[in-house]
């Protein structure tokens, strides 16, 4: 199998890239250069010319805060440009995989988000990614919309590599504890991914929204200890409150997903993202 992925340097670009070999798959990867997502109609064309037999959306506006002030330019990104993606899916017979957030939903207290439960994103971003999912579902497409949460490797701009590059100069440091959710490694997502594009190739599975997380559901703050247990830093951890640590952009404070459609329709766990970063630390640290 061959699969066209939008996105490179991404988190999740990457991980494809490095996981597609070792399942047998070819991985094309295009760059922001090839397939601007600020330009929905050059997606489409790269669609329109591949000989792939899937697509996967592994790039996004993914600047939360940033996207407060640039919500004009994050709806292209992650709403019109799925959307193109989607459609050219649809008219070339090709499964379409697309990454989607939980900041679609409001993140009130409760259990943990199922995909149908309504939705209510807080911020400029979170309204951006439900745009393109609707745009996505709405193709016609055989498509996933695979919603992910508190993304981690050991290379990107995650929670992880900057708790790491804090402990380097700190003993101590304040980290929200009133935020829930389910730390994801990068790799873990890309698996899934390339799984659910091969189902859909083969005409298994089912379309539609659908949640991926890992497991156990952590605060902020209990992941940070986490963090420096498994890397042998010597920082501690105060909880503080959301409200102690002011941003732009309103974070979800319950991040949750309920995960069990995925399993059904595809068979696929949630990853322990222990075991994950356990991996990831003794591959990045010295």
């Amino acid at each position: 199998m061959k699969v066209l992925v939008f996105g490179e340097t991404g988190q999740v670009a990457r991980a494809l890239a490095l996981a597609g070999p070792a399942r047998g798959v070819a991985v094309q990867s295009l760059s922001r250069a090839q397939a601007d997502l600020s330009d929905p109609a050059v997606c489409a064309a790269a669609i329109a010319a591949t000989d792939a037999q899937a697509v996967i959306n592994a790039a996004a506006w993914t600047a939360v805060d940033s996207a407060e002030d640039h919500a004009a330019a994050a709806h292209i990104v992650n709403a019109e440009a799925p959307g193109a993606m989607a459609r050219a899916c649809a008219a070339q017979g090709l499964p379409f995989v697309h990454i989607s957030t939980d900041y679609v939903f409001d993140g009130a207290p409760g259990p943990a988000w199922r995909p149908e439960n309504p939705t209510g994103p807080l911020g400029a971003y979170g309204r951006s990614k439900l745009a393109g999912e609707r745009l996505v579902l709405d193709s016609g497409a055989r498509a996933v919309v695979l919603r992910t949460a508190w993304v981690f490797d050991g290379m990107g701009k995650n929670f992880v590599t900057t708790m790491l590059r804090l402990s380097q100069t700190h003993d101590t440091l304040r980290v929200v504890a009133d935020q829930i959710g389910g730390p994801t490694p990068a790799d873990a997502i890309a698996d899934a991914c390339l799984t659910i594009a091969q189902a859909l190739v083969e005409g298994r599975g089912q379309g539609g929204v659908h949640h991926f997380s890992g497991v156990p559901d952590v605060s902020w703050a209990d992941f940070a200890r986490a963090i420096f247990d498994v890397a042998g830093r010597g920082v501690t951890v105060t909880d503080i409150t959301t409200a102690d640590y002011p941003t732009p952009a309103a974070r979800p404070a319950n991040s949750r997903l309920d995960c069990t459609s995925l399993k059904t329709a595809f068979g696929i766990d949630r990853p322990d993202w222990r075991a994950g970063l356990a991996r990831i630390i003794e591959e990045t640290t010295p």
